[in-house]
C-alpha cells in the first residue's frame, strides 16, 4: 500500500539518516471498526488496538523499517528527555535521544510540534514532543543538554520542526500567551491571543546554538489542513501522526 508521507528536506543530504513525518492518509486507509479513519498511530494503543497495530505494520512495511527496532515515548507534555539504547516504550517523558545505529525513535503529535535533531559528527539523533506546555517547560533545552552529554555539538545540529498548529489557528487564553515572549504572540488581530508555537521553537533552537540555516520549519498547519490529524479540530476523534528518525550507519 502506498502511503502519503512527508520527508524533511533538511535531512535528504544526510546519506546515513532516514526521517519521515506521517500524514492522516484518510483516503488510503479505511478499516472496519477503526476508532479513527486513516493512518492513526496513537501513542501506545498500537500494542492494544488492532487497527492501530495494523497501521504501524502498514507504515513500517511501506518505508522498509523493522518495527521491532522502534522506540517511542509515553508523552506527558513535560520536559523530561531520556537517553536510550534499545527499542521499546519509554514512560513519562517527551523526548528520546540515542547514538545507536539502526534504532528508530518516534514522537506522536496532532497539533503539537515534533522536533527531530541529528548531529552528524557525534552520530546522535533526538526526537522531542513540543506542545505549548513542553515548550514553556524547556523540552528544547533538555533535549540539547542530552545531546551534548553524548558529545554532540549544537552548532553542528540539523533540525526539523514538524507541521503543527499555526499562529492563525492557535487561539489561547491570556494565562497561556503570557508565558510566551511577546514577539511570538498576537494580541491585536483576534478576539483572543494567538501564539506562534513553531516560531518560538525555532528561536529556542537558535538560542541553544543551532545555525538558522540548519533548521527546517514546516509551514503546514495541522488545524487548517485536513491532510493532518488535529486534536483541536477533531477532539476525541483525532488520530496521531508520527515523526520518525533513524541512523543507518
Amino acid at each position: 500500500m502506498s502511503l502519503d508521507l512527508l520527508i524533511p528536506d533538511i535531512f535528504e543530504s544526510q546519506t546515513d539518516i532516514e526521517s519521515y513525518f506521517t500524514l492522516a492518509n484518510r483516503n488510503n486507509i479505511k478499516q472496519e471498526n477503526a476508532t479513527v479513519n486513516g493512518l492513526h498511530l496513537g501513542a501506545f494503543s498500537h500494542g492494544e488496538d488492532p487497527t492501530v497495530k495494523n497501521n504501524y505494520s502498514l507504515l513500517f512495511e511501506s518505508i522498509g523499517w523493522d518495527p521491532d527496532h522502534l522506540a517511542i515515548a509515553k508523552q506527558v507534555h513535560g520536559s523530561i528527555v531520556k537517553t536510550i539504547n534499545a527499542p521499546g516504550i519509554y514512560l513519562d517523558c517527551d523526548g528520546l535521544v540515542t547514538d545507536q545505529i539502526g534504532l528508530a525513535i518516534g514522537i506522536q503529535v496532532a497539533d503539537c510540534a515534533a522536533i527531530l535533531l541529528y548531529e552528524p559528527k557525534a552520530k546522535v539523533i533526538a526526537a522531542l514532543h513540543a506542545g505549548w506546555r513542553g515548550t514553556i517547560a524547556g523540552i528544547i533545552n533538555e533535549g540539547i543538554k542530552s545531546i551534548v552529554k553524548l558529545k554532540g555539538n549544537p552548532k553542528k545540529l540539523v533540525a526539523f520542526i514538524s507541521p503543527c498548529i499555526s499562529l492563525q489557528n492557535f487561539e489561547v487564553g491570556p494565562e497561556v500567551a503570557n508565558q510566551f515572549p511577546d514577539q511570538f504572540c498576537d494580541y491585536s488581530s483576534y478576539d483572543k491571543p494567538h501564539v506562534d508555537l513553531s516560531g518560538f521553537l525555532e528561536k529556542q533552537l537558535i538560542n541553544e546554538g543551532l545555525k538558522s540555516k540548519n533548521i527546517e520549519k514546516s509551514d503546514h498547519c495541522t488545524f487548517g489542513n485536513n491532510a493532518f490529524f488535529s486534536y483541536r479540530r477533531e477532539r476525541d476523534k483525532s488520530g496521531r501522526m508520527l515523526a520518525l528518525i533513524k541512523m543507518n550507519n
